[in-house]
Parts: structure tokens; C-alpha cells; sequence
């Protein structure tokens, strides 16, 4: 291990590792590798052109650019050279980059080119910028400063300046944090002394270099241990998954809201098994239980095939940042993982405390590490409300040779949050347990002390509603007049799935709900609903100081009668961070065409297109081809599924046109089997022999069952077309439905034909996919997966098959019959096959919504007369045609329920 003083210690010891790769950067479907040898000697020619170019020790130089080995060979080089490195978040607004540059006044920075127009709007077009992603050919390339010289490098000391840093601003703008080359070898050392990382581990980094954490632990203290850094492609869980699972990591640097979307990946593999989700969560907990009684873990080996496949040699996930919730924490370690936890503050450079792998303090952030001391002051706290047996609670003070000396041009900010005997004031609040283990219980600056005097953390509350499934985010605030008020960003998804038409009313119910189990002074007293996202930093923390304007600007559309104009909303209103999404030719292409399609509507990326745009399954089958169409970017089914609103749309097509496939431009009636995948066409083929015996014997007690038990009665057999493709329309009101249909049917027509199965219930989970399988069921989703539905409906009816299809989408939730969705009429347009309009009564007795055991009663089913689609039409066009074509067929069925039931 060598011995460091300053960072240009840790430089030197680079060249002796050599040939051992430093950094695996990963893209779409390669990888580059970088090796200690090429980084050291370009750091080291760099350090020299900067002293050429008049780079003193304490200059500011500027990092704009993602992380690469180009990044990381000119910081390096710069920090050689004794300058003081400033990395600098690419999701910067202009203002705020202004600001910072204008504070810290760099002397060149470095860059990639797509940041030049956003350096010089920020007002700096003198700077002297270099371009890490340009080659010697580019004048401006950043390669124009390596030289080879023989010039003597400055001595720096502990003191010196090493970096500056920017604070993300939750509670206002950003302040200059400076860090000495002592206060960032003492962490090195820190985290090199605990052995949690070792000299053979593959380090996956998907933070970004502007914070501190990722800076420190995720760069430097690799570097002084020659280990090999692993970039992802993105930070979407497929390209997560793959550096995990192809380049050997065993040691994973993120922050809470990578584990918590890690976690829900793991997760999610069981949701369409309703038997093995129960066993997994009961199992994980369960496994929680003994781990916490005995020490064991289980779950290293019951669940260690899991493991293999999200990260075969993953050991260790290290959490820092933000709070890691001590759930995430007790299930991440269940699962066999080892979980370590790092507090502290831009400020403390930035580990404070550490509670290592194996520790079952969960609720604790662990205890100072070697060298640093944590006090409480009790002072913070405007008033004592806890019970008198209660530890010392007040704000945590820290000091040690990690802890900075002051901002940067900010003596009063700097006088302000150091005692007198210099101890640094950290703005947490919290209290040490008798074995010195920190507890954290919130912020000095988000408490909300209430006119009775009591204190409220709102994080806390923040957390409780958002466990509601309409409740996406929460941000707690303090009113002018002491009340407590919530700015709330409804889950539209689930709203749209409980056909909730009023998304406030919602919102207002769900809060309720939650506040019963809340102190009455801890309950919401106002909120307002908007579906733009809570604006927070990269970490995840809430921006605070920016709520007040949200809940003002929010409740001042709310009472406004014109809340939204009928126009869509100009670029320029975006924010910037939509701005720069719309700068991708794919997603301006999208917007622009949505702008167009819907220039009458208020659109906006807050917009949700079913709730505000009135999108239904054609719409979505426009959206989608015409997406396919001009940008050549297929949005998967289960990717449209989780669209809420116009941005999700668009993150969408900026996420494929980066990082997914360009598809044919095939229409899904035309030409299905080139839209389906093969796992699709697999419901098409032929069964086998096993399968058609086992079909033969399910059939034969089905229709046993329904004909003698419920006393079946079917009517209109004739009317089926004795050959060629055709299409049954029946009512839908109990799961009974198909099974009625079928025993109607008989073996033989059944045979002929194939069953449109809605995803959400016929294929949920292996029985239920092996029995569609035997019967011929198709997966349609008649809300978002519209091509998919349309391929399988399309391709059916070209083999000249049968097929069932429920037009109303669902079951009737009250036995009427309920408006039939376009999708039928999409078919029947391209494919004007005979329709068989169909009607079953009966079933909603026997086996209603709601109810699990089946009633004694009769079931009839009727087929009516084989009506052609070009008269259902009545020669109609474009969209008003597929409607009327399915308002006919509705009008059809509802004649064969009156002839029934009368």
C-alpha cells in the first residue's frame, strides 16, 4: 500500500501497474478498455502542457463532460500540475452555470463539444475550453496540451487546494466547497484502512464525477488500489444488468435510488406468478427474521441462482449520498449481499461515519471512522418534545482532517456553520447511541416546527403518503400561516387502472387514508396535484427551497378557469431539462408531430394522454406506427405500458434512439409476423401431440362441467361459417366466459379457433400461460399493447382461422353490456371477415366480479347471424370507420341480449 501526503503521491505510484486495465468503458454492444500504463503517461504530459499554457498551483480548472478515460487522464494531469479540479454536472440549468463559473472563475475547462453553446449562453464565451471528445485533428482537442518536456512538476502539500466542488442546492444556490489534497487523502486512507474493497475487485461506477462520493471512493481510492473501473452504457436496468453480469464486478458504488430500482428488478421477476411472488416475499422475510436472530443468511444460498444472474460475482454494494432505507438495507443483505452504508457531506470529503458489512444497526449510519469525532448540540432543536428516556437529540457536529476549511467566497456562510471551537456544524440532525453508533432523524433546514411547538421532519410524512399506490411523489412544505401542505405527483398509472376520472379527488382520497395512522399535527392540511416530477438533485435529495413556488404556481392554475390553453406548449416555457431532451432529432421529430396531431389540446410533457388527450387504442396504434415510421424506433409494449404522460413518451423514444434498435417499418395488419417476435409466434404454431391430446381432455371435462353442472344451453350454432377466417364477438361479464363459449362450440370448431387472452389475466403466470397455450389463446392488451394485439388478430385471420375476440376489453364490472373498444374495428377494416356478433347470459350470476366460489345457475349462449363488415362501416373512413364498425357490432350484441332475455 503506498504511503500518500498529496494526491500527486497517488499520481506517481501509477506507473508501476502498468498493463492492467483502468477503465472498461462499455457502449451499446462493445467495450473499450483503458490501461494504468496510457493513463499515467498522458496524465503526465498533460500536467506539463498545463504549465505551459500558465496553470499554477490553485488555478481552477473546469470538468464539463461525462466520465471517461479522457476525463480522467486530463484531471489527473491538471491535479499534477497542482490546479484545482472542478467537476461540473452536465444537468446544470444555464443560470446556474453562470453562477458557478462566474464564483469560481476557472482558467480553461474541459469539455465535450455538445457543451460548447451551453458554456457560451452561460455568459463565458472568452474561456478557454478544450475538447475531451475530439481527436489531434480538432485545433480545440484537449490532446494539443500533452507535450513531452523534462519540466519539474510543483510541489504541492496537504494543504493546497485539490478541488472544488458545487453543492446541488436543496435549500438554495449552490456554494463552492473546497477540499485540500489532506482532506481527500485521509478518505483514501479511510476507506483503504476498513478492507472493504480489495486488490482484485472490478468496480462498477454509474455516478457521475461532480459529487464528491463518486469522486473519492468511486475514482481515487480505485486508483490507489490499480483496480479496474466498469462504466455502464446507461443507467437503465438492462445495461446495469449486463456490466454486472459480463465484466466480473464485484463491488458496486451507488446511491439508494439505484438499489431500490435494482431491488424492484429482482422483484419484478415474480410479478406475473402470483405462487411465487408469495413464496419469494414471504421467504425474503423470513429469511430477514433468522438473519437478524442468529447472524446467518440464508438467502447467501437459497437464493444465490438469483444472484448469479442479476451479478455473479457481485459482493458488495456500498450506498452513499442519501439515506439507504433500513428495509432496502435488511432485504439487499437477505438476498446475500453484503451492504455497506457511508454518511457524511460534500464538506467532510465526504465520509463522516461507516457502518461496514455485517452490522445489523441498520437504522443507524454506523460509527464515526478512525480519526473523526461526532458530537450532538441540543441547541438546534426549538423545542424538546421527545419522552425523557430518549437519547440526547440536537444537531451532529463533526471534526477531523476530513472536514474543509470554508466556502469559497462565502465568509459569513463559512463562519456560520463552524462553532467556536471549530467544530463543523453539518445541518443533520440525529443522536449517538452508549456504543457510539450515529442515528439520523433529519435536517436543521427542512424542520417544521408547528404553532403547537412540535417538531416534524418531512421526509418522514413524505414517505407515509407515498406509500399510497396513487401517490408517486410527496413534498412536504410549511404554508405562511404555519399549515402543512403537500405538493403530490399522482401515479396516473394506477389512477388509470382504478378508472378513476378525477385525479385530484383521488389525490385527496388517498391522503386521507394515509393521515389516519399520522399524529394530528403531522396531517395535511392543503395539496395540490402536478405531474411534473419533484425537482431534486442527482443524488435524489428534494430540492426544497423551489416547493413554495411549485404549490403556489400549481394552486394558482388550479383556480384558474383557463388553467391550460388549448395549445400546445411552446419549447421555450419547458424546462431546461425537457429542453435539452427535445435537443435529440428523434424526440423533437416526436414532439413536433404530437404538436401537430394535437394542436387544440393543452399539451404539454406533463400531459397525460388518456386522461387529458383522450388517447385510446387507435391513438396508441397511431402513436406508435407513426413513430415507427419517421424515426425507425419500435416502443415495446411493456414499455408504452408504463407511459403516464407525454414525457414518459418522449424519454422513451430518447432512450431507444440511444440505446435500443432501430425496427422495419412493417404495419402490424400488413405484415404481422414480421412485427411479432419468435416467443410471439410461438401462440401461433401448430400443437403437438401431447398438447392436442391434452386440449381433448380438458375440452371434454369443460364442456362436462358447463353443460351438466351450469346446464348450458347454445343457440345459433349454425351461423358459424363452416370454413375460412371469421371473427365471434361476445359479451365479457365473468372469467365463466370462455369456458361457456368453448363447451358451446364443441372439439371440432374449436379447433378452428384461436382466442384473444387479455395479458393481465391469461397469461400471469405458467399455468395460466401452459392453459392458453392449449387453447389457443393469443396475449392482447387492449389499452397499450396495440401493435402486438393487431399482429396476433392480423395473423390469425391470414390463416384463415376463427377467432374470438371480447371486444368490450374487460369484464362488465355490472353484468351490462359495456362499449366496445375500437380495436375490432381496426381488424375488421383491413380483414373484412364475416362477424359472428355472440351473446352469454348467466355467467355474471354464477361467477361474479368480486367473488371466487361459483353459484348453481344456468348458462345460455347465443350466436347471431354472420354480419359483413363493409356494411357495418356503412362506407365510413380513417378513425370515425373503426369506431362505427365497432358501434355496430355493440348495437348487434345488444339485440341478441334483448331477444334473450325477454
Amino acid at each position: 500500500m503506498i504511503s500518500m501526503n498529496t494526491l500527486q503521491d497517488l499520481l506517481k505510484s501509477l506507473p508501476d501497474i502498468g498493463r492492467k486495465p483502468f477503465l472498461v468503458k462499455r457502449g451499446k454492444t462493445d467495450r473499450q478498455t483503458y490501461r494504468y500504463a496510457d493513463l499515467s503517461a498522458t496524465a503526465g504530459r498533460l500536467a506539463l502542457g498545463l504549465i505551459e499554457q500558465g496553470i499554477r498551483p490553485g488555478d481552477v480548472v473546469g470538468f464539463f463532460a461525462p466520465l471517461d478515460f479522457a476525463w480522467t487522464a486530463a484531471c489527473l494531469g491538471a491535479l499534477q500540475a497542482g490546479a484545482v479540479v472542478m467537476p461540473l454536472d452536465l444537468q446544470l440549468e444555464k443560470e446556474t452555470l453562470a453562477h458557478i463559473l462566474e464564483d469560481s472563475k476557472p482558467r480553461c475547462v474541459f469539455a465535450d463539444a455538445g457543451q460548447l453553446e451551453r458554456l457560451r449562453q452561460a455568459g463565458h464565451e472568452a474561456l478557454s475550453v478544450y475538447l475531451l471528445d475530439k481527436t489531434n485533428r480538432d485545433t480545440m482537442s484537449w490532446e494539443h496540451l500533452c507535450i513531452n518536456d523534462e519540466q519539474a512538476l510543483p510541489q504541492i502539500t496537504a494543504g493546497h487546494r485539490a478541488a472544488l466542488f458545487y453543492t446541488s442546492g436543496t435549500t438554495g444556490p449552490p456554494k463552492g466547497v473546497p477540499l485540500s489534497h489532506g482532506n481527500l487523502v485521509f478518505q483514501i486512507n479511510t476507506v483503504r484502512r476498513t478492507g472493504i474493497v480489495k486488490s482484485d475487485d472490478r468496480v462498477l461506477l454509474p455516478l457521475p464525477p461532480h459529487h464528491v462520493y463518486p469522486f473519492v471512493v468511486g475514482i481515487l481510492v480505485p486508483l490507489s488500489l490499480g483496480l479496474t473501473i466498469v462504466l455502464p452504457y446507461a443507467l437503465t436496468g438492462p445495461h446495469m444488468v449486463r456490466a454486472l453480469q459480463e465484466d466480473g464486478i464485484t463491488l458496486l458504488f451507488g446511491v439508494p435510488r439505484l438499489y431500490e430500482a435494482l431491488f424492484a428488478g429482482v422483484a419484478s421477476r415474480f410479478e406475473s406468478n402470483a405462487v411465487a411472488r408469495y413464496l419469494f416475499d414471504n421467504g425474503l422475510k423470513a429469511a430477514i427474521a433468522f438473519q437478524q436472530k442468529t447472524g446467518l443468511c440464508p438467502g447467501k444460498w437459497l437464493l444465490q441462482p438469483l444472484r448469479r444472474r442479476l451479478g455473479p460475482n457481485l459482493r458488495i454494494m456500498a450506498s452513499g449520498g442519501a439515506p439507504l432505507a433500513p428495509e432496502l438495507a435488511l432485504k439487499l443483505e437477505a438476498m446475500g449481499w453484503q451492504v455497506a452504508v457511508g454518511y457524511g457531506l460534500t464538506e467532510t470529503a465526504p465520509l463522516l461515519t461507516l457502518r461496514l458489512p455485517g452490522d445489523r444497526r441498520h437504522d443507524s449510519v454506523g460509527r464515526p471512522v478512525d480519526g473523526v469525532r461526532i458530537r450532538i448540540d441540543p441547541q438546534a432543536l426549538p423545542r424538546r418534545n421527545d419522552h425523557k428516556t430518549s437519547p440526547k437529540k440536537g444537531e451532529v457536529l463533526a471534526d477531523g482532517p476530513n472536514v474543509f476549511s470554508g466556502y469559497h467566497n462565502l465568509p459569513d456562510k463559512t463562519r456560520a456553520v463552524f462553532t467556536r471551537d471549530g467544530w463543523f456544524r453539518t445541518g443533520d440532525l440525529g443522536y449517538l447511541d452508549p456504543e457510539g453508533y450515529l442515528y439520523l432523524t433529519g435536517r436543521v433546514s427542512t424542520l417544521i416546527v408547528t404553532k403547537g411547538g412540535e417538531n416534524i421532519q418531512p421526509d418522514d410524512i413524505e414517505v407515509h403518503l407515498s406509500a399510497h399506490a396513487v401517490i408517486q411523489e410527496a413534498g412536504v412544505l410549511q404554508l405562511e400561516n404555519g399549515m402543512l401542505a403537500a405538493v403530490i405527483v399522482p401515479e396516473l398509472g394506477e389512477i388509470r387502472t382504478q378508472a378513476i376520472q378525477n385525479e385530484h379527488r383521488a389525490v385527496q382520497q388517498a391522503i386521507a387514508e394515509r393521515s389516519k395512522a399520522l399524529a394530528s399535527y403531522r396531517r395535511i392540511n392543503d395539496f395540490v396535484v402536478t405531474r411534473t416530477p419533484l425537482p431534486r438533485t442527482r443524488l435524489g435529495k428534494i430540492r426544497r427551497h423551489l416547493l413554495a413556488d411549485i404549490f403556489e404556481q400549481a394552486k394558482a392554475a388550479q383556480s384558474s378557469s383557463d388553467r391550460a390553453a388549448s395549445v400546445p406548449v411552446p419549447i421555450s416555457a419547458m424546462s431546461a431539462q425537457d429542453r435539452r431532451m427535445l435537443e435529440n432529432p428523434p424526440v423533437r421529430m416526436a414532439w413536433d408531430w404530437l404538436a401537430d396531431r394535437y394542436s387544440d389540446k393543452p399539451l404539454s410533457p406533463d400531459t397525460s394522454p388518456e386522461l387529458d388527450l383522450g388517447v385510446d387504442s387507435i391513438e396508441w396504434l397511431n402513436i406508435t406506427l407513426e413513430i415507427r415510421r419517421r424515426a425507425g424506433i419500435e416502443l415495446e409494449e411493456a414499455v408504452i405500458g408504463k407511459i403516464n404522460t407525454v414525457r414518459d413518451l418522449l424519454e422513451a423514444v430518447a432512450e431507444k434512439s440511444t440505446g435500443g434498435k432501430t425496427v422495419s417499418l412493417e404495419s402490424p395488419l400488413e405484415a404481422p409476423e414480421r412485427v411479432l417476435s419468435d416467443a410471439q409466434m410461438r401462440w401461433l404454431e401448430p400443437q403437438s401431440r401431447s398438447e392436442l391430446l391434452m386440449a381433448g381432455i380438458l375440452f371434454t371435462v369443460n364442456r362436462f362441467i358447463v353443460t351438466r353442472i351450469f346446464k348450458l344451453k347454445a343457440r345459433g350454432l349454425e351461423n358459424l361459417p363452416a370454413e375460412g377466417a371469421f371473427i365471434i364477438t361476445p359479451n365479457h361479464v365473468s372469467y365463466l366466459d370462455p369456458f361457456a363459449v368453448a363447451a358451446a362450440l364443441g372439439f371440432e370448431k374449436l379447433r378452428r379457433v384461436f382466442w384473444a387472452g387479455f395479458v393481465g389475466i391469461a397469461f400471469k403466470n405458467p399455468f395460466f400461460r401452459y392453459f392458453s397455450r392449449l387453447s389457443r389463446t393469443v396475449p392482447v392488451d387492449p389499452a397499450k399493447g396495440v401493435i402486438s394485439s393487431m399482429a396476433f388478430g392480423a395473423a390469425v385471420l391470414r390463416r384463415k382461422q376463427g377467432l374470438v375476440w371480447f371486444p368490450e376489453g374487460r369484464r362488465s364490472p355490472n353484468g351490462r353490456l359495456q362499449p366496445f373498444k375500437p380495436g375490432v374495428g381496426i381488424i375488421l377494416e383491413h380483414y373484412p371477415v364475416p362477424v359472428i356478433p355472440a351473446f352469454i347470459a348467466g355467467t355474471e350470476r354464477i361467477l361474479p366480479p368480486g367473488k371466487a366460489i361459483p353459484r348453481l345457475d344456468g348458462i345460455s349462449v347465443v350466436f347471431g347471424r354472420p354480419l359483413d363488415a363493409a356494411a357495418l362501416a356503412r362506407n365510413g373512413k380513417g378513425k370515425e370507420n373503426k369506431e362505427r364498425i365497432a358501434s355496430r357490432l355493440h348495437e348487434e350484441v345488444a339485440r341478441l341480449a334483448k331477444r334473450t332475455t325477454t
